[in-house]
């Protein structure tokens, strides 16, 4: 994200809240940190910056200035804590790394759970026509193979992967040897 942290000042026209804002901003300075200082209200702050994928919002006000704290949000959970605003340099690139690593974790899970094996032109016709992500399918090689399946299951290749497997001896279209393994999926 351009933004990875954007703080949000509550009642920014009270004591010190401002100033406390650039004091965490700048603490933070191995992040690409914004302080959102409009005149709009908290509540559209919040969304503005959700809707443009910042992950992590830092909401202070002055009661949590009293209390020494802030309220952290997560974007891709909606979790919401309060950490003490000295432990914000080293947990909030903590938290950046974890958001990191879990959404990278979903994506992966998701992407293999779409992803299916057809052995034969028909069994890749009924896989594109009825579930969506990738079909892992053997190919060999032929121009007309691929225009083919193009045109009786709506599939295109979309990648032959460096680490090659065999999850059949024949091509998914014509029956002859199979060269590569393919990924093909319909464009959206």
């Amino acid at each position: 994200a351009p933004t990875q942290v954007v703080i949000i000042p509550i009642r920014q026209q009270a004591e010190g809240v401002l100033e406390t804002a650039d004091q965490i901003r700048e603490k933070l300075g191995g992040c690409r940190v914004k302080v959102d200082d409009s005149d709009k209200s908290p509540g559209w702050k919040f969304a503005e910056h959700e809707m443009r994928g910042v992950p992590v919002r830092i909401e202070i006000g002055p009661k949590d200035i009293e209390a020494g704290q802030a309220m952290v949000a997560r974007r891709d959970t909606g979790e919401k804590v309060a950490i003490a605003i000295d432990e914000l340099e080293t947990e909030i690139p903590k938290l950046l790394a974890k958001i990191q690593k879990e959404m990278l974790e979903r994506a992966r899970v998701h992407r293999d759970e779409h992803t299916y094996d057809a052995h034969n032109a028909e069994e890749m016709a009924d896989i594109a026509a009825n579930k969506p992500g990738f079909i892992r399918a053997m190919w060999c090689g032929d121009r007309a193979c691929e225009d083919s399946l193009k045109e009786t299951a709506g599939v295109t290749s979309r990648c032959m992967p460096f680490a090659q497997e065999t999850i059949a001896d024949t091509c998914v279209c014509c029956g002859k040897p199979a060269k590569k393994l393919v990924y093909w999926g319909k464009a959206y």
